[in-house]
């Protein structure tokens, strides 16, 4: 059994430019005081409970699994020591193993360039070693992210394993509980139904098997067929999301003891990759996930904001001379709470954000310009980062029709470009004639060459490789 344990900084929602804030302060503007409020009652109601349930069932021989992240380390560190105090004698303990993460629970590993992902697991081995004089030898990526070539990067950083979930499409006909490689790295595929019998239909009363008991669980637990059952969890599932009222700590108290009695021993992950053999390999081409039914990425990338801020956000480390912020905003959360998923996909997202969708990503456009437009002076190219930074959402480009706007916005020169291919014709025509092209290149982006050039165009190809042609140009003089 492992739990993932994360929080994130989540972002100021009434954020305002001000240009008066030092860097050393910007942690200040960018981030909500919510956070501490939420760090200190999620450890009052589960890290704290249940943790010292946990202990009591490693010194009774349970075995366990743990992944933290970094960002949840630093809150505890400033606002709630003493959780982190019982974190460390978890780590400490001879029954428990400590996984290793990205240090930031980021979606770095979506990056097409795997450097920034390798160093921030990098700093996790770190913080895991110097804190609780751990050195992990699983990787466990942010919420099982993973592919092919994630599970490639992991294994040459020299990890022995690496979770991820067990989906039916990357199975076919075989079963999660056993061992399998894929790019000559061991896989533990995590046991969905097993996993989320506990997560989610705990205190579903509809549930045919509701109320779930210790003894129910563990007895299927002993009837699955394979080699071994990997149950992951969230750890805010005990006290947090199942609150102590619905027994949610009863059945975790008894669950040792019932599973000794069905003869199923706890098992530590590296002990698995020392116990057994794979079976097989599995192919992983397309991004899979323990996210929604979909088991995929749309959790954060699957609408148009989510992937225009994130492909904003891989742009930007060309800004990133304060990488610390750059990482923060790298958290997957950010790209978590602008999703816009319906039925009971949607009510999970729903009781997990703190804001709305638009107002999410609306606050995260402006602090990434803001964090850009800080960054300038130390660019390579001022003048050339200026065109291609992040717009916010008041300075970025509206496309509209004569009866108003089509639903695409372009927040920068590279995705002024894309849109320019594909926006309806009465809507380029609109702007065109009334010159808001050359307007808003010239005023917003500062590009005067540019906006010289585009200014007697008449067809969209000639506008379209204009631009195009320029921004790779500015690309040219910033890399």
């Amino acid at each position: 059994m492992g739990f993932e344990v994360h929080q994130p900084y989540r972002l100021n929602r009434n954020f305002a430019p001000d240009p008066k804030v030092k860097k050393k302060d910007l942690t200040n503007l960018y981030f909500d005081d919510v956070n501490r409020e939420l760090l200190l009652r999620v450890a009052e109601k589960c890290y704290i409970p249940a943790t010292t349930m946990i202990l009591e069932m490693l010194d009774e021989g349970f075995s366990c699994a743990f992944s933290f992240s970094g960002t949840l380390i630093e809150q505890l560190e400033k606002w709630s020591p003493d959780t982190l105090a019982l974190f460390g004698q978890v780590a400490r303990h001879r029954n428990a193993e400590i996984l290793a993460q990205t240090y930031y629970h980021s979606i770095a590993s979506c990056f097409h360039n795997k450097t920034e992902f390798a160093e921030q697991v990098r700093m996790h081995t770190t913080l895991m070693h110097d804190l609780f004089h751990a050195d992990p030898v699983v990787f466990e990526n942010t919420e099982f992210t993973f592919n092919n070539d994630i599970a490639g990067s992991i294994r040459d950083m020299g990890f022995r394993g690496i979770f991820t979930e067990g989906v039916d499409r990357i199975l076919d006909w075989r079963s999660p509980n056993y061992l399998y490689t894929c790019r000559d790295i061991p896989v533990l595929l995590r046991n969905i139904r097993l996993s989320d019998d506990i997560a989610f239909r705990f205190t579903n009363r509809s549930w045919d098997k509701y109320p779930l008991t210790a003894d129910t669980w563990s007895r299927w637990v002993a009837q699955s067929p394979g080699d071994v059952v990997n149950v992951f969890l969230d750890y805010e599932s005990f006290g947090e999301h199942l609150w102590p009222e619905t027994g949610i700590f009863e059945f975790m108290r008894h669950l040792p003891g019932e599973l000794a009695a069905q003869d199923v021993p706890a098992v530590l992950p590296s002990k698995v990759l020392a116990d057994y053999s794979p079976v097989g390999t599995i192919d992983v081409p397309e991004t899979i996930s323990w996210a929604d039914i979909e088991k995929d990425t749309s959790a954060w990338m699957g609408n148009d904001r989510q992937r225009t801020a994130f492909h904003a956000l891989e742009a930007a480390h060309v800004y990133a001379k304060d990488k610390q912020v750059w990482r923060y905003l790298q958290t997957s959360d950010h790209f978590y709470y602008m999703a816009s998923k319906y039925g009971s996909c949607g009510e999970v997202h729903s009781y997990f954000c703190y804001v709305a969708g638009d107002e999410a990503f609306t606050t995260y456009m402006r602090i990434l310009a803001d964090y850009e437009e800080r960054a300038l002076r130390y660019t390579k190219n001022r003048r050339a980062a200026k065109t291609l930074r992040i717009l916010s959402p008041e300075k970025a480009f509206h496309f509209s029709s004569p009866s108003g706007f089509i639903g695409h916005t372009a927040y920068c020169l590279d995705q002024f470009c894309e849109l320019l291919s594909i926006v309806p014709g009465d809507s380029f025509q609109y702007h065109l004639e009334r010159g808001d092209f050359t307007s808003w290149i010239r005023k917003i982006l500062d590009d005067t060459e540019l906006a010289e050039s585009v200014k007697d165009c008449t067809e969209r190809q000639e506008l379209i490789d204009l631009v195009c042609l320029r921004r790779q140009q500015l690309w040219n003089h910033l890399r």
